[in-house]
């Protein structure tokens, strides 16, 4: 008898040995955006038709700049993640490599300017207040 659990015995399983651990960071991922998205919305409305000043000083208070910054970082990861396995199924070669790289130069270009601009946001809102 066997006392191996279905999860063990999938491990290293697949093409790149790795597609249980690629499994569980998008689940938990999605998971973290299922969380994040209604924050996200509800922040996003506080601000909606506010004047500029009054912007600049909600996003520099820490909740409405991390609720921000972590659904755009968790969610620009699970792109990434998830148009790898697209790619991965549908290019072959060097479109497949070049797909690749254009998606992660796309994911974490949105992610620096996402935290950039929360960064002058909070910092804008220091020097107008």
């Amino acid at each position: 008898m066997r006392y191996i659990t279905p999860r063990k015995s999938a491990e290293g399983l697949g093409s790149a040995h790795s597609g249980t651990l690629h499994h569980w960071q998008m689940t938990v991922s999605a998971v973290a955006l299922a969380i994040l998205t209604p924050l996200f919305m509800i922040t996003i409305a506080r601000a909606i038709g506010l004047p500029r000043e009054l912007v600049l000083a909600y996003f520099a208070r820490p909740l409405p700049a991390l609720i921000t910054a972590m659904f755009v970082i968790v969610g620009m990861v699970h792109f990434i993640k998830g148009t790898r396995i697209m790619i991965d199924d549908y290019f072959q070669g060097c479109t497949r490599k070049a797909a690749i790289i254009i998606s992660v130069i796309f994911g974490w270009a949105v992610i620096a300017t996402a935290v950039y601009a929360l960064v002058r946001m909070g910092l804008g809102a220091i020097v107008v207040l």
